[in-house]
């Protein structure tokens, strides 16, 4: 059985470059292991760096989580991101989503009607070629989303946007599969 091999080398913190070392530390303090994903950023630090404080900043933002992980299951979704959609559906589920409203943001909707207008703004700006329409603005603002969330939305587009350009450009394998090829190679 061969692994998929990433076109970028998947760093870990002995071979990451020495500015890279504080951000792999710290995620390896929170989650144990490093995802694929980060060791690959890692091989440029000011990507590392950059991604883990727009990461860092919008998760303090105004908008709820679950908002935050139905729009980047959307964008996963809309651009055929695997790796995110593998993680997107553990951290969704995490954050409180059933199985039904993963499936529905997958579609950008959602039951939630206020969910869902959101939802429909950010698939107009996702698939348009320039400003979504103007209704589906004011519907958002009508449907309770401040001007500061809605900016978030679209910065959270930006930022799955980003984690889908590298997961699909670099062809990161799915975290663990790295793993199983070393237990392939052992065996």
């Amino acid at each position: 059985m061969k692994t998929k091999e990433s076109r970028f080398q998947v760093h870990d913190e002995l071979t990451a470059p020495e500015r890279s070392l504080p951000i792999l530390k710290g995620a390896l303090a929170g989650g144990g292991q490093l995802s694929n994903f980060l060791g690959v950023m890692a091989g440029s630090p000011a990507t590392l760096r950059a991604y883990a404080r727009f990461r860092s900043e919008l998760r303090h933002g105004a908008l709820p989580l679950k908002t935050q992980q139905r729009i980047a299951l959307a964008v996963a979704e809309q651009q055929g991101s695997e790796y995110s959609l593998a993680t997107l559906q553990r951290t969704a589920r995490e954050a409180g989503l059933g199985l039904d409203e993963i499936s529905l943001a997958r579609e950008f909707d959602s039951r939630d009607e206020r969910e869902s207008v959101l939802l429909s703004y950010v698939k107009a700006v996702v698939q348009a070629d320039g400003a979504p329409p103007l209704h589906l603005h004011e519907e958002a603002r009508e449907a309770g989303w401040s001007d500061e969330q809605i900016l978030e939305a679209l910065a959270h587009v930006a930022l799955g946007t980003f984690t889908n350009l590298l997961t699909r450009a670099g062809d990161v394998p799915r975290d663990g599969s790295g793993e199983e090829g070393r237990m392939v190679q052992a065996a």
